[in-house]
């Protein structure tokens, strides 16, 4: 049978998560540190339910996904029924999807606004749910990438907790991709200790080992479980 058959993708997708989950504790343990203190999160944008299901199968539980919507169709479909996952909003969100977010998410990656911190305390408040969150810094200071420059961070970060009354855990970035991630790492980290948030999500297929010596917590691997994305 070719390798392109339909019934290899399972095997092939078990073994890219094994092989993530080993690169994983292997960078860990050269870095002093425990590999269960790293989760790994399985990146889903635009994969097909039979690629989601395979990685399921093979014992993968928590997932990023980039869109609410996206995340309705996959998750509230009657095939995810039965399925007990943590699911994760890595994509920015808008400020009139907050509360569907807040219902559907057990964590928001990408709070990075005042508008947004408001949102999400309205809609928990009404849904009666505390939204645990993270808020995203732009460490490159792209013009054209969501996130808090860090010098405003700090600010941001105590009326997040001390107004809007949200659960804080932690820090989120996405280096420039033609910069050496290391030093925005560094920074994330620096950021993080100084107001002392425990959870540092940072690190994709391309540089988790490297995020994973500068203290992640959270590495969100897409193209390393699935292979090259489909064009959208």
């Amino acid at each position: 049978m070719s390798s392109s058959s339909p019934v290899s993708v399972p095997a092939s997708i078990a073994e890219r998560l094994a092989d993530a989950r080993a690169r994983i504790d292997a960078t860990a343990r050269d870095a002093g540190r425990d590999p269960d203190a790293v989760t790994l999160v399985a990146v889903t944008k635009t994969q097909p339910w039979g690629r989601v299901k395979a990685i399921l199968d093979a014992g993968q539980a928590v997932f990023g996904e980039n869109r609410v919507q996206e995340a309705d169709s996959r998750w509230g479909a009657p095939e995810a029924a039965g399925h007990s996952v943590e699911l994760r909003l890595i994509g920015p969100l808008q400020t009139n999807k907050a509360e569907a977010a807040l219902a559907r998410f057990d964590i928001i990656e990408t709070l990075d606004r005042e508008r947004l911190a408001e949102a999400l305390a309205r809609a928990a408040d009404k849904l009666g749910k505390r939204p645990r969150v993270l808020i995203q810094v732009n460490t490159g200071e792209e013009p054209q990438k969501a996130g808090l420059a860090p010098r405003d961070a700090d600010v941001f970060i105590a009326r997040a907790r001390e107004v809007h009354g949200l659960a804080v855990e932690g820090l989120m970035a996405i280096p420039p991709v033609e910069e050496a991630a290391g030093p925005h790492f560094a920074l994330l980290a620096k950021i993080a200790r100084r107001n002392e948030l425990p959870v540092l999500s940072m690190g994709m297929s391309g540089d988790f080992e490297t995020a994973i010596r500068f203290g992640a917590t959270h590495v969100r691997l897409g193209t390393a479980l699935f292979g090259a994305r489909d064009a959208d």
